[in-house]
């Protein structure tokens, strides 16, 4: 199972086990980490499940298409690193993936 590492804004660090096949939102909801409220529950439709993809692994993903970059387009501190984490589906090769949440989803 692997393991990622969601950093708050102000520093504090949440290591998540999630299992291969899960959204990166579902694993992050479940454990109750503080800064994903993911309001719409994974539909892509809130942005509230923002999150920013370490530097290192942008090339894991390529970037946001869609729905999720339209959705993106609202909210704030956008940058080219940002993700939706309900996007984001897990993969065996994802351990040690770390991600940074933004001050506030809205």
């Amino acid at each position: 199972m692997p393991t990622i590492t969601f950093i708050e804004h102000n520093g504090n660090e949440h290591q998540v086990s999630i299992e291969v096949g899960q959204s990166v939102m579902q694993a992050a909801t479940f454990a109750g980490l503080p800064g994903i409220s993911a309001d719409c529950g994974g539909a892509c439709a809130c942005a509230t499940c923002h999150a920013y993809v370490d530097e290192s692994w942008m090339g894991h993903f390529g970037p946001a298409q869609g729905t999720e970059k339209d959705m993106l387009e609202n909210v704030p501190m956008l940058m080219p690193n940002s993700r939706l984490t309900c996007q984001l589906v897990v993969t065996a090769d994802m351990d040690g993936l770390t991600l940074r949440l933004p001050e506030s989803q809205y």
